[in-house]
């Protein structure tokens, strides 16, 4: 299993407990498997098991009001880790916390994780909250 590729219950504690009103949008750096690591063995590639995933959890975000709002492909590393890359970017909207956090109780989201698992070698998965746009970068 990769360095870091579930939360723990602590820092989901946290994420429910700071229920602020309004929208959450939560920033995925995706790093995939070559081959997915399924438990009963081979089923293909780590691309093709995430798109297991996508497709599955497509309706349930949807239905909870989710959205993609951006999506790209990683390019280069200016500042970090070198040698650090990214198969899938993205930045998913939620109108609430509540809203992510259903997600994993629903039961077909919970059939498309088994797909995730396989599929996901490491990732970061960033809280973000929305501020208004501004001239300069401090806002």
């Amino acid at each position: 299993m990769g360095e870091h590729t579930r939360f723990s219950r602590e820092a989901f504690a946290a994420f429910r407990a700071d229920d602020r009103p309004g929208p959450v949008q939560m920033l995925n750096l995706i790093r995939l498997h070559a081959e997915a690591q399924y438990p009963d063995g081979p089923h293909g590639g780590g691309h093709e098991a995430f798109a297991a995933y996508g497709r599955i959890s497509a309706p349930v975000l949807a239905r909870l009001g989710g959205r993609i709002l951006w999506r790209g492909g990683f390019e280069q590393m200016l500042i970090g880790p070198e040698g650090e890359r990214w198969d899938v970017c993205f930045i998913a909207e939620y109108p609430s916390v509540e809203a992510f956090a259903a997600l994993f109780r629903d039961p077909v989201y919970r059939e498309a994780m088994v797909h995730r698992l396989a599929a996901v070698r490491d990732c970061r998965l960033v809280r973000l909250a929305s501020a208004e746009p501004g001239s300069t970068f401090a806002g």
